[in-house]
């Protein structure tokens, strides 16, 4: 299999003969198509250097592929200056020393080189080497950069690259390997990439799931990314987190650039994001979720359990279901394993006996909310205003206010 393998750096500045063993020019670039219906991108000609000229050879004109040469097969050859087709990409130009993101090891890499080899009845790409052996390989004598050296190679399969057919960043049309990653790997991805890289990595993410992420970012890597982005795009971007995390982006811009954004957003969001702005950052309202579950005494278990499947995905903010009665005032905090092992066709009202209402008001301090936690040995508390619940206070969320200077925490989320 080594035999057959052809690195790209070592094809690259190669001769071209003719028939007749002549070199009639030196191999320039290779060119490829993305394909949707197969993993392994098919090669479909050689953009030749013939004198001054740039002309293209397809490969099917190719006789043999080489590790350093190129061999006809048919005497005659297009001459014509060489352009792109439609879907064709410049191994070379456009994907060699680009960044690329690994889905399967959930990193991004940059090609070092690149490896062909025949499969399925033609040449494909089938691998990027990332060792800083092949590095060093190319940076040698011309000699030196004809065989290839996998010692790190990554399965092209697994590899989603970011160039276009015209050389724009662009990602494959395919996106199922991101689909499979979390929040949280999809965030150290955004934080790793250049700025065209994860803008476009962001824009082939379902909205939610792009939040989610934006959600894990460092806040610095956040509010670079949030400054990268042109402002509706910022400001949708924003809109589409959780509120306080939307909040604590926002916090960390500019007045100025905080307004503008605000001002982008669909006048509801804009209004609830600048309400929580007015809370004070060091205070219960200024680090609270606003994410809340709420049921009124006379509903079942089984309704709120139906409830609860509804917020699945932020099954990591919500600990507790909030009862409210008929004018929306607090009444309990239920925790969720009362509500497991209740009956489900129970009233969700008669759990409230059991549990002491764990409240503090939006002006509480952080180490009020802390002591509060402690003494009630819950995992969250309810912030009440005039009577009303209007958020709650997770025990990260308390971590969090303690160490800013170490951006926010997030506890391990359970694998479902």
């Amino acid at each position: 299999m080594r035999e057959a393998i052809v690195s790209l750096a070592g094809l690259v500045g190669g001769p071209i003969r003719n028939q007749a063993g002549e070199e009639i020019g030196r191999v320039r670039d290779v060119v490829a198509r993305w394909s949707e219906d197969n993993p392994y991108p098919p090669i479909t000609g050689i953009v030749a250097r013939i004198g001054r000229r740039l002309a293209f050879v397809d490969i099917d004109a190719v006789a043999y592929l080489g590790h350093a040469a190129v061999d006809l097969g048919s005497a005659r050859l297009d001459l014509r200056d060489f352009s792109r087709r439609d879907g064709e990409v410049l191994l070379g130009a456009d994907v060699l020393d680009h960044q690329l993101v690994d889905v399967d090891g959930v990193q991004v890499i940059r090609a070092g080189d690149l490896l062909l080899a025949p499969a399925a009845g033609r040449w494909r790409l089938v691998g990027v080497d990332v060792s800083v052996k092949s590095l060093l390989r190319r940076l040698g004598p011309r000699r030196w950069r004809a065989r290839p050296t996998p010692d790190r190679v990554i399965d092209w399969a697994g590899v989603q690259p970011f160039a276009g057919s015209d050389g724009v960043m662009r990602l494959r049309t395919s996106h199922d390997g991101l689909r499979r990653l979390r929040p949280g790997e999809v965030a150290d991805l955004l934080e790793d990439l250049g700025r065209e890289a994860r803008q476009e990595l962001l824009s082939a993410l379902e909205p939610e799931v792009a939040a989610d992420a934006l959600e894990e970012m460092d806040p610095e890597e956040l509010e670079v990314l949030l400054r990268e982005a042109s402002p509706d795009r910022a400001a949708e971007l924003l809109a589409s987190m959780e509120p306080d995390e939307a909040v604590d982006a926002l916090r960390d811009l500019p007045a100025e650039e905080r307004t503008a954004l605000l001002g982008q957003m669909p006048s509801a969001t804009a209004s609830r994001l600048g309400d929580l702005l007015d809370f004070p950052e060091d205070r219960a309202g200024g680090f609270m979720t606003t994410l809340l579950v709420l049921a009124s005494e006379g509903e079942t278990v089984a309704e709120v359990v139906r409830r609860l499947r509804d917020v699945g995905e932020h099954s990591s903010d919500v600990d507790a279901v909030v009862l409210v009665d008929h004018a929306g005032r607090f009444v309990a905090d239920v925790p969720l394993f009362d509500i497991a092992v209740a009956d489900p066709a129970g009233s969700i009202g008669t759990l409230a006996e059991e549990t002491s209402p764990v409240t503090v008001g939006p002006d509480a301090t952080v180490a009020e909310v802390a002591a509060r936690l402690v003494d009630a040995r819950r995992s969250s508390v309810v912030v009440v205003e005039d009577g009303r619940p209007i958020g709650r206070i997770l025990a990260d969320d308390v971590v969090d206010a303690l160490t800013p200077d170490r951006g926010r925490l997030h506890f391990p989320r359970l694998l479902g």
